[in-house]
């Protein structure tokens, strides 16, 4: 049996991490998921502490910045993403 990785990606809307998720994408190594963002209207988690406790390990957290005085009500790119990794048995390996 070889391990692979799952990678999750949740944008929340403050940079709490029991912050509401508004955003999120999913990558499936393991290849037994094949859907991605924009699938449901419901997100996987409420928060990126309810992934942590389903098992989701945070391997990256944004980096905040202040906005620029004037922009501070522009949009722009998701200000507060997290990505997590799970680890999980991925069957055998392709040759």
């Amino acid at each position: 049996m070889v391990t692979r990785q799952q990678l999750l990606f949740l944008s929340l809307a403050t940079p709490n991490l029991n912050s509401q998720v508004v955003a999120w994408s999913l990558f499936d190594g393991t290849g037994r998921t094949t859907t991605m963002a924009g699938d449901s209207e419901v997100p996987p988690y409420e928060s990126v502490l309810a992934a942590m406790k389903d098992g989701w390990r945070v391997i990256q957290v944004p980096q905040l910045t202040a906005a620029l005085p004037g922009q501070e009500h522009q949009t722009d790119f998701p200000r507060f993403e997290y990505v997590l990794e799970k680890l999980q048995d991925g069957g055998s390996p392709r040759g």
